[in-house]
């Protein structure tokens, strides 16, 4: 989940094409005369795979291209029976709905997705053969879906994750101004068994957000009449949502002029039995050294990263990171090591290597 640009998502409004790709069954409300212009991928490394919902074939296939597999947005819409829709005036296709709203831009620098109003650098849409596909992975780390692939058969088959018995509902700090409009999109959860926890998990991400928001109201208070325009965003996804455990992470964005704005990325991991939000060292607590041997592949990861500023001398905070499934991604600032052009530095971490056998993560 690299850094995605607010300039790059500027150019995708800027550049944006009337392109109605075809989903299969039936054409969006867009016109298809400059569909050809998106960069299509050749038949030649393509791969046709079996899609199956719970074990059934469905009649849409995927594609295997690029060493991931690729679901055509007709099976999300029609195996999956997520909502599609295509905004004429945005000219976006939105899939889905709640907390996995997924939005899909076509424009002449390709086809970008985000979801919650959260951009996503890693993933991308493509148009294969005139259609509309998103990678298989999208599904499994945003949406609440997992797999079984058999590469050897070319067979992939979907199902629901199980994930915690709770809602996550979006929620939104809106400020309209011409010169300065104000959207940050963060969640809330409900359903939780205890009360206290739900109301300390809620509070906490809600006023990260209202944090931003007042230092965002105290830059646009001080903006001159001759400043340009000034703009703060913001949007979510969860990363993780089972055994009990919650994870997400939430990233704002504010342009107050400049060659560029300003993006910051937090984190937070709960426990939904009371409440606690996790760090690293609730996860890793089994392995003593755990601290001492993340600094050390983190000093050799970072230092070979693109754009290594120096000054890393080991972690300052156990917030910074988010869970994928066996997985911890730890993750640094803007600046804060590297420069602007390299994104969030992230790193990855198996739990299986970090923790002795037979140990879990989450126990408490």
């Amino acid at each position: 989940m690299n850094f995605i640009s607010k300039e790059h998502a500027r150019k995708w409004g800027a550049g944006m094409m009337a392109a109605g790709l075809l989903l299969g069954g039936g054409i969006l409300p867009a016109g298809t005369s400059q569909a050809a212009a998106v960069k299509t991928v050749a038949k030649a490394e393509q791969s046709q795979v079996v899609l199956k919902w719970n074990g059934s074939i469905t009649q849409q296939t995927g594609i295997y291209s690029g060493g991931k597999v690729w679901v055509p947005v007709s099976f999300l819409r029609d195996s999956l029976n997520m909502p599609v829709s295509y905004d004429k005036a945005d000219k976006i296709y939105s899939i889905g709905k709640g907390n996995t709203l997924t939005k899909l831009m076509v424009s002449d620098y390709g086809i970008s997705i985000s979801v919650n109003n959260y951009f996503l650098g890693d993933y991308e849409g493509k148009n294969i053969n005139n259609r509309l596909y998103v990678p298989f992975d999208l599904l499994t780390d945003y949406l609440g879906y997992k797999g079984d692939w058999n590469a050897s058969s070319g067979r992939l088959n979907v199902m629901k994750q199980v994930q915690n018995a709770i809602t996550i509902k979006t929620e939104s700090y809106i400020k309209e101004r011409e010169d300065a409009p104000i959207k940050l999109d963060y969640p809330q959860v409900s359903g939780l068994a205890n009360a206290e926890a739900q109301k300390k998990i809620n509070d906490m991400i809600k006023q990260t957000i209202l944090k931003y928001a007042a230092d965002a109201e105290n830059q646009i208070a001080n903006k001159s009449e001759d400043d340009r325009p000034y703009e703060f965003e913001g949007g979510y996804v969860v990363t993780y949502n089972q055994n009990g455990v919650l994870s997400l992470v939430t990233q704002q964005y504010g342009y107050t002029g400049g060659a560029h704005g300003m993006t910051y990325r937090n984190a937070f991991t709960f426990s939904m039995k009371d409440g606690k939000r996790l760090l690293l060292g609730d996860l890793f607590g089994a392995n003593p050294n755990y601290k001492k041997e993340l600094n050390a592949k983190l000093t050799k990861l970072i230092k070979a990263d693109g754009g290594y500023l120096g000054g890393f001398t080991g972690l300052n905070t156990e917030k910074y990171f988010y869970l994928k499934e066996g997985k911890v991604v730890l993750f640094f600032q803007l600046y804060e090591y590297t420069a602007y052009a390299a994104g969030f530095p992230q790193f990855t971490f198996t739990f299986k290597e970090m923790l002795p056998d037979g140990s879990s993560p989450f126990a408490r």
